[in-house]
């Protein structure tokens, strides 16, 4: 029983099988795309559905098997804990209020992260650098905050629109960080009653849209060569084990050879004892 389990363990784990679930999401993404085209749902629907339930299937199965060969370690894995929750949201009856639920299958097409080792690394990376994209986010909201005060004082009796709550302020100024029209759109209509209404656009852009966004950039760069870093470290320490052993096996090897040879060379001085004994006999 035990071996038969760890024969499924290491099959659905297997590279074979894990590219041709790489295969089936793929394809199943294609399909899901496909059944929002009412032609050809009228045509091939039920093929698609067929097909749909096909690699649930397939899905089901690899979970089982990593289940009954990790049993509770398989929790223990944040992949395939990811892996647990897409496929079973996919087996959730959607019918009557449930029905909005077939629209999550195409969740399924996310269980790419987990089996591309690409993507993996760079989801591990934006999880390692949540702190400091946090820590961004909290100074971001407060300049928002400082910045949409000031703007609903000045700006908002003038533009309600715009300016006349702080969070018609903060979605204003939001817009104006992305560059979304900002100067058509937003500034020069206020530089048209408040002149001097540069001195506070001008700066709030610098600091957010080339400031402080740009920290984001730079902290999951550095997250993500911190991860490949920490890869290579971890590829390293696997070599230079791999090397100890080897060479803790070539120390034994030789060794035992050297033995083998001792042996051997007491024996030829015992037979060279023998003979020289026989030929003084003789």
């Amino acid at each position: 029983m035990f071996a038969a389990r760890e024969k499924l363990g290491k099959f659905v784990e297997g590279v074979w099988f894990q590219t041709f679930v790489t295969g089936l999401i793929i394809a199943n993404a294609i399909t899901l795309g496909l059944e929002t085209v009412p032609g050809i749902m009228a045509t091939y629907g039920d093929w698609l559905h067929l097909f749909d339930k096909a690699v649930l299937t397939v899905f089901v199965f690899e979970i089982l098997g990593k289940l009954l060969y990790r049993h509770w370690r398989f929790f223990l894995d944040g992949w395939n804990l990811f892996d647990f929750i897409i496929v079973g949201i996919a087996l959730i009856p959607a019918s009557g209020p449930l029905t909005v639920l077939r629209s999550l299958r195409v969740l399924r097409v996310f269980r790419l992260l987990s089996v591309v080792p690409s993507m993996r690394r760079v989801v591990q990376a934006l999880l390692s650098a949540i702190p400091g994209i946090g820590s961004v986010g909290l100074l971001i909201l407060l300049i928002f905050y400082v910045g949409a005060v000031i703007t609903t004082k000045v700006f908002g009796p003038a533009f309600p629109e715009w300016f006349g709550t702080i969070g018609a302020s903060m979605y204003t100024l939001f817009q104006v960080m992305t560059l979304e029209s900002w100067s058509m759109g937003i500034a020069r209509p206020v530089l048209e009653q408040f002149p001097l209404a540069w001195i506070f656009f001008v700066p709030f852009i610098l600091v957010t849209s080339f400031t402080v966004l740009n920290l984001f950039i730079g902290i999951i760069v550095d997250a993500m060569q911190s991860q490949h870093l920490a890869e290579q470290r971890e590829l390293d320490a696997h070599i230079d084990a791999q090397m100890d052993a080897q060479t803790a096996a070539i120390h034994a090897d030789s060794v035992a050879l050297e033995r083998r040879l001792d042996r051997l060379m007491t024996e030829i001085a015992d037979i060279k004892r023998l003979l020289a004994d026989r030929n003084r006999r003789t």
